[in-house]
């Protein structure tokens, strides 16, 4: 798994963060551009999709007898940005979408694939 100063190396990056599972951003590490009220909302905004994912698969696990749990992260890709979250859902980044490989970053993130 990857720190926090080697995801934000990567080209393209925003942002890397983790935060806890209330939305609290824990640490950050981002670009020039990236301001502290930026990081913090970016951490309200992925632990709140991902307490959505998290209910959504306790759903499914137990509607459809198949095993969704535990989370392992997400992915959400729209416009210019993609968003990936790995570590059981609290560690992250924001990459530029023209430089983002999804599959790899999930792999640094949480090391699962």
């Amino acid at each position: 798994m990857a720190t926090l100063d080697e995801l934000a190396q990567i080209d393209g990056v925003v942002v890397a963060f983790e935060f806890a599972p209330d939305g609290k951003l824990l640490r950050h590490k981002g670009n020039a551009a990236t301001s502290p009220e930026m990081a913090a909302l970016a951490a309200q905004f992925c632990a709140a999709v991902t307490m959505s994912f998290d209910t959504v698969a306790k759903a499914f696990t137990k509607l459809t007898n198949t095993s969704w749990l535990p989370q392992h992260g997400w992915v959400y890709s729209g416009g210019d940005y993609t968003v990936v979250i790995g570590s059981k859902g609290h560690k992250g980044l924001f990459i530029k979408t023209n430089k983002a490989d999804p599959n790899q970053l999930f792999q640094l993130l949480s090391g699962d694939l």
